[in-house]
């Protein structure tokens, strides 16, 4: 199957500067597939989430960040362009890793977004639309009696669904997920990763997870982060059953990653021992 490219980093760097600098993405250069689902996975403080976040410069709300590089959504980059930084969030969504309802009605949940950039002409449209979000995170048949309730009334689970459906609203090219269901009780989390693979199908779809076997599930492409850089990218066909390199081999296996001389896998230089 031939696939088209979503989104593209190309050479993006990240530092955080203050009493220490921290470089948290060095040189990363990947190719998001359109309508797939790509997970980033890698030990806790590999940059994963600094990746999610730099993809629509959500990031940049946190003081004192450097950047190099860029990011293409298509053919438009998203660091060295005149378009707000709204209407750039708006194509590319964020759902964060804790559900938290607006302090809003679950229709109005939904509704914030569609209001906010107006796209919309009567009352029925915007019904209508709430419906069919709703319905697109399988949430439809749980609230629709009830759509005037506080979104805060539901399960965990639930406000999760309704955050991807609130951020589904604005029609988004991509949709970044952090570790959206590391909250979850495994029942929510099965919802949420059976709505994500649907969604796929209309969207491009970036997730952070620190679950190698739920990247196993659902994912159809996989990067391997650590210490800010890119290990290996592949399908995860690929990725887990024949691995390109001894780092990500360690690292599926849960043993010390050792660093590498990539022109010479037979060359260890210094053991590290793996977060898991």
């Amino acid at each position: 199957m031939t696939t088209n490219t979503a989104l593209t980093t190309k050479d993006l760097s990240v530092t955080y500067v203050g009493d220490r600098e921290v470089e948290a993405l060095k040189g990363v250069s990947i190719d998001f597939s359109a309508n797939q689902l790509s997970a980033i996975i890698g030990p806790s403080g590999c940059g994963k989430s600094t990746l999610l976040k730099s993809l629509n410069r959500l990031h940049e709300i946190q003081p004192n960040v450097e950047i190099s590089g860029d990011v293409h959504l298509g053919d438009q980059s998203v660091y060295n362009t005149d378009e707000p930084v709204p209407k750039l969030r708006k194509r590319i969504g964020y759902v964060p890793q804790t559900p938290t309802a607006l302090p809003l009605s679950i229709y109005e949940n939904v509704a914030y977004g569609v209001k906010l950039h107006g796209e919309y002409d009567s009352k029925n449209e915007l019904d209508a639309l709430v419906e069919s979000y709703l319905q697109k995170v399988n949430l439809w048949d749980e609230v629709e009696d009830r759509l005037e309730t506080p979104g805060a009334e539901l399960s965990t689970g639930q406000i999760q669904r309704l955050c991807l459906a609130r951020s589904l609203a604005v029609e988004p090219d991509v949709l970044l997920c952090d570790e959206v269901t590391s909250a979850l009780d495994p029942i929510s989390a099965e919802s949420v990763e059976e709505t994500l693979v649907d969604l796929k199908e209309e969207y491009t779809i970036i997730m952070v997870t620190h679950s190698m076997e739920q990247a196993q599930r659902i994912a159809d492409d996989v990067v391997f982060l650590y210490l800010g850089e890119v290990i290996e990218e592949n399908d995860v066909q690929t990725f887990f059953q024949n691995p390109e390199k001894e780092r990500t081999k360690k690292f599926i296996d849960g043993d010390t990653i050792v660093e590498y001389d990539e022109s010479d896998d037979d060359s260890p230089s210094e053991a590290v021992p793996a977060e898991r």
